[in-house]
């Protein structure tokens, strides 16, 4: 059973809340090397979290992890909207889905009210407009940085990733992992980040997956309860489970792979296993279809919170 850091005197933690990011339908077969179904697709959600931290400073801290989709598909450059939108699409977003922004005015919150966006990659599933939060610091990953190496687009009119994605001062790009100062293990992970200095939200290196992908560990109650929400570490929640494996290789594609290191992504699908066996951690995936159909509508999401387990 891994252990994770035992709760401080007056240990301070954090609510969370989901938040309806849109939904895409994909193949099967992109995912799981188990699929056997031609043409089987998947409708998926695109879950954003939510967090509010529990001290009063004046108000408490209020963090959303990932944006989902944005509705509106002209915003994505032209690769992206290759894949997403007209007759070769590989994915298909329903732009009648409740999206983030809306998922948090259902709440009452407004983009304002938002002090940190996270992000756990940049995928076009997972930005959302970043335009609208104009107050808000934004977090993301090291090697987020390569990324935007070309320039972005429209600098290159091939790049996946939009030049304006991340404010300019308004974005906080983690340190290196090879910062020991700023890294440290924690339960099955050898690195991670203590985001507030309290203990009460750990943010987790979790490469394999995209460049700067990170997932984060989260202390739920004083007494010991965490959810650990995990992007895109896997896009099947049948993969955690061990009943699939990621798949590789198309019949058109043979070096086809979600993942862009499949080998760390497997290593951290394992760690993240690990953690699961803790009784007293959840595990929610960006793409879990199996939580999201249980908890759809309900109290989980914004304006409730999801329970501690």
């Amino acid at each position: 059973m891994p252990e994770l850091p035992p709760a401080r005197e007056n240990q301070q933690f954090c609510t969370i809340s989901a938040l309806e990011g849109g939904v895409l339908t994909a193949p099967e077969s992109l995912f799981i090397s188990e699929s056997d179904v031609p043409g089987n697709l998947l409708t998926l959600p695109a879950l954003c979290f939510l967090i509010q931290h529990s001290k009063a400073d004046p108000t408490p801290k209020r963090l959303v992890f990932d944006l989902g989709i944005n509705p509106d598909l002209s915003a994505y450059p032209p690769k992206i909207r290759e894949r997403i939108d007209g007759p070769s699409a590989v994915f298909r977003a329903d732009l009648t889905a409740p999206h983030c922004l809306g998922s948090l005015a259902h709440g009452g919150a407004t983009p304002d009210d938002i002090d940190f966006v996270i992000l756990s990659h940049c995928h076009w599933d997972h930005i959302g407009d970043t335009h609208i939060f104009t107050k808000s610091t934004f977090v993301v990953g090291h090697d987020t940085k390569t990324l935007f190496e070309s320039g972005g687009y429209p600098t290159d009119p091939n790049s996946r990733y939009r030049a304006d994605l991340l404010p300019t001062e308004r974005t906080r790009y983690l340190p290196p992992i090879s910062s020991d100062e700023d890294w440290a293990p924690i339960g099955p992970f050898p690195h991670a980040l203590d985001f507030f200095g309290d203990g009460s939200l750990y943010i987790i290196d979790s490469t394999g997956h995209l460049e700067g992908h990170i997932n984060l560990l989260i202390r739920t109650s004083a007494d010991g309860a965490w959810i650990y929400l995990g992007g895109d570490s896997l896009h099947d929640r049948r993969i955690f489970t061990g009943e699939a494996h990621i798949r590789v290789g198309l019949p058109d594609l043979p070096e086809f792979c979600m993942h862009v290191n499949r080998v760390e992504a497997e290593a951290h699908i394992a760690r993240i296993r690990e953690l699961g066996r803790n009784e007293k951690v959840r595990v929610i995936f960006a793409h879990d279809v199996k939580w999201y159909n249980e908890n759809k509508g309900g109290a989980a999401f914004w304006p409730g919170k999801i329970e501690s387990m």
